[in-house]
């Protein structure tokens, strides 16, 4: 088989089984109970971990600022995976003539117009103007934990590239070595907790997949200089791989794009850590089976299942 036929198979399980819910568009669906279940029982295994460093609590909408994406950099690396939120903006007239098109089964978005709402590409995105907003970090510099749905345009028949899902994510802001420590220390928890879910991985050099010659240039940079590592899990065969995990220093790129400022007034260098919670719970079906019951003892207790 194919690799996009272990894809396509192993999504019509899923939703033969119920576990995901067909939308009528690849990399869309909806989830079912027990899905949750593992899903928010990731959340608590990764809460158990992080929630002794007392992270301030941040939960965002899917939505962002349209200016928030333009400030953040984004559009430079990654254009083509980019969502906006669109609206109707005509007359009645032309409601009336999308109403004509829409029966006969013609395009009918000839009158929306987008609004000053963008999808987020990634959970922290939220994270920095609202900590840029206020002013000088102190000493300690600062730490987030957030969580939302995301969003990235790659249509795909594999499940576990999904154009909506979530990411939970630990954000640190302050000086490069503050950022640089907090990495450190989440690679060692991030492999620590997929250890306990039982699961094969393994920890590669990475770099997100960029677009045009801006992006070929920082995707190299980023892999010279390891700014980012991927947790890597097979879900579908060994020699391919998913990303479940990432850890990610980003040095200034975010501090200089909100004007955050450390106690000594230098720009902020941040890190983060993002647990793509639908692609671990699809490695755990994998791995257990799609009868939650009949996992291993050991992982359910982890999970709280």
């Amino acid at each position: 088989m194919t690799v996009a036929d272990l894809h396509r198979a192993y999504r019509d399980e899923l939703l033969a089984h119920g576990l995901l819910i067909s939308m009528g568009v690849d990399g869309l669906y909806g989830r079912s109970g027990t899905f949750e279940a593992v899903v928010e029982g990731i959340n608590r295994a990764v809460g158990a971990v992080g929630d002794a460093d007392r992270p301030e609590v941040m939960r965002f909408p899917p939505g962002i600022g349209k200016w928030q994406l333009e400030q953040s950099g984004y559009l430079k690396s990654s254009p083509h995976l980019v969502g906006t939120v669109h609206s109707f903006t005509g007359s009645d007239s032309d409601h009336r003539a999308m109403l004509d098109t829409l029966a006969k089964g013609e395009d009918w978005t000839a009158n929306q117009r987008t609004t000053e709402v963008a999808l987020a590409p990634a959970a922290c995105y939220g994270v920095y103007p609202a900590i840029g907003a206020r002013g000088r970090l102190g000493a300690e510099g600062a730490l987030v934990d957030c969580y939302t749905y995301c969003f990235r345009h790659e249509p795909s028949v594999d499940p576990a590239r999904m154009q909506m899902f979530r990411q939970r994510e630990h954000v640190r802001l302050g000086s490069e070595d503050q950022a640089l420590a907090f990495r450190e220390k989440w690679k060692a928890r991030g492999q620590a907790i997929v250890s306990s879910f039982a699961l094969p991985f393994e920890i590669d050099i990475a770099n997100d997949p960029f677009f045009g010659r801006t992006g070929r240039l920082l995707a190299a940079s980023q892999r010279e200089e390891s700014l980012k590592f991927e947790l890597l899990v097979p879900i579908h065969a060994t020699e391919h791989p998913t990303a479940c995990v990432s850890f990610n220093y980003h040095r200034d790129l975010f501090g200089q794009a909100w004007k955050i400022e450390t106690a000594d007034g230098a720009t902020a260098h941040t890190a983060c850590v993002g647990f793509g919670v639908e692609r671990i719970t699809l490695a755990l079906f994998k791995h257990h089976g799609l009868a939650v019951g009949r996992w291993p003892q050991k992982v359910r207790d982890v999970l709280g299942l």
